[in-house]
């Protein structure tokens, strides 16, 4: 069977994250939720996705084909419900489609009033799902225990030195390769998972639930409470609660980080800070995309949201429950506005345009340092979204 991982509506509400890449590939727990997907069902996926994302990420389709809603997470209920689909067939949760099966010729039928024909099954494996952005740190600690016991599933993790101190050391499981001394890892109140070529430095403090993956790096004395998850060849140090970022972005120095998600290639500089708590205790109100404001979140507590390749300068404050769209570069004193659209230039004092040249610019610098191309794909993405998002810079 071949399957493809679609977005649906709520890609618009997970921006500015699903600007730079489809909903399936947000890290959430320790895994995206492709890399989950293609775990449960052992098979390589393609996308649906937007068009100026299917060069990098194409469709492929062959004579039968699953569709799977990437905003879905598997478990073992839900991938048999799926597995035994029949053709034009849908499994429905909650008046949304988790998945369905057609030929070929068919697959428009997602975005085709025609779907209204296909015959419908209510799913019985109440999935986890994001909806909100405020989901993927909400939710991290569900996503991140599922893919703790999915990865750790008759494995023994390697061997952690001495000089650490464990606490519930059957819930702390480490990659190959990983390096950890002299710090305190705690797993009484969820899982601890560290990833190959990871390393934990001295004096750090840490509470599960907690992943830190391939090739990431918690810097000294760092202390950091969970859910939280730190992705791959990601640097970080400070205080850090309840967070998620999805790699190769560094919050390498102190300031605190709560209640937040940070996307890829992002920087935060020495001693930047966010509220995650507004001083009244009231309700956080984010912004939304598809409705052009700020909407509430049922959240009291509620940080930053940063996109791709955005990044800020040291001292910098945000503000409780602030998005930063992609591409963004922040500086300056006092606290930032609650959003910040992608490729702004500036801080408390103005913003101007990000000049798209010079972002691409250092892009392929960033990725350089991590022995990455920056391909003309990913440079015509950019240069997509700087237009698609130019509405929105009203400085």
């Amino acid at each position: 069977m071949n399957y493809i991982l679609f977005d649906d509506y709520t890609r618009n509400n997970l921006l500015p994250f699903t600007f730079t890449k489809p909903v399936a590939d947000i890290r959430f727990g320790i895994l995206t939720i492709r890399e989950k997907w293609e775990r449960f069902l052992n098979c390589k996926t393609s996308s649906l996705t937007e068009n100026y994302l299917s060069i990098k990420f194409p469709l492929r389709k062959e004579e039968k084909n699953t569709l799977i809603n990437g905003s879905f997470c598997p478990n073992n209920i839900l991938v048999d419900e799926i597995i035994n689909l029949k053709t034009n067939q849908a499994l429905v949760f909650e008046d949304s489609i988790i998945a369905l099966h057609l030929p070929a010729a068919d697959i428009d039928i997602l975005f085709d009033e025609s779907a209204d024909n296909l015959e419908n099954i209510e799913s019985k494996s109440n999935p986890l799902r994001l909806q909100n952005l405020w989901d993927i740190f909400s939710k991290n600690g569900e996503a991140l225990n599922e893919d703790f016991i999915q990865i750790t599933k008759n494995r023994k993790s390697a061997k952690i030195s001495n000089t650490n101190k464990l606490i519930n050391a059957n819930d702390i499981f480490a990659e190959e390769d990983a390096i950890i001394e002299y710090a305190t890892l705690n797993a009484t109140a969820g899982p601890i998972y560290i990833g190959k070529n990871a390393e934990i430095m001295e004096g750090s403090a840490i509470r599960g639930s907690f992943a830190l993956c391939e090739n990431a790096t918690v810097k000294m004395n760092a202390k950091i409470y969970g859910p939280t998850t730190i992705g791959p060849y990601s640097k970080v140090g400070g205080e850090i609660n309840n967070s998620v970022i999805f790699g190769y972005s560094n919050k390498a120095h102190d300031g605190f980080l709560g209640n937040s998600v940070i996307g890829e290639w992002c920087n935060l500089g020495a001693d930047t800070n966010n509220s995650n708590l507004k001083n009244n205790y009231d309700e956080v109100k984010l912004w939304n995309y598809p409705t052009k404001k700020f909407i509430k979140t049922g959240m009291q507590f509620c940080g930053l949201f940063m996109g791709d390749h955005s990044k800020c300068g040291i001292n910098t404050m945000f503000n409780t429950g602030t998005v930063v769209g992609a591409n963004a570069n922040i500086f300056g004193d006092g606290f930032q506005r609650n959003f910040i659209p992608s490729f702004s230039w500036g801080g408390t004092s103005g913003f101007v345009d990000y000049d798209i040249d010079k972002a691409i610019e250092v892009a392929e610098r960033v990725y350089q340092r991590r022995n990455l191309e920056f391909t003309d794909t990913d440079k015509n993405i950019l240069k997509y979204i700087f237009l698609l998002t130019k509405g929105f810079r009203k400085h």
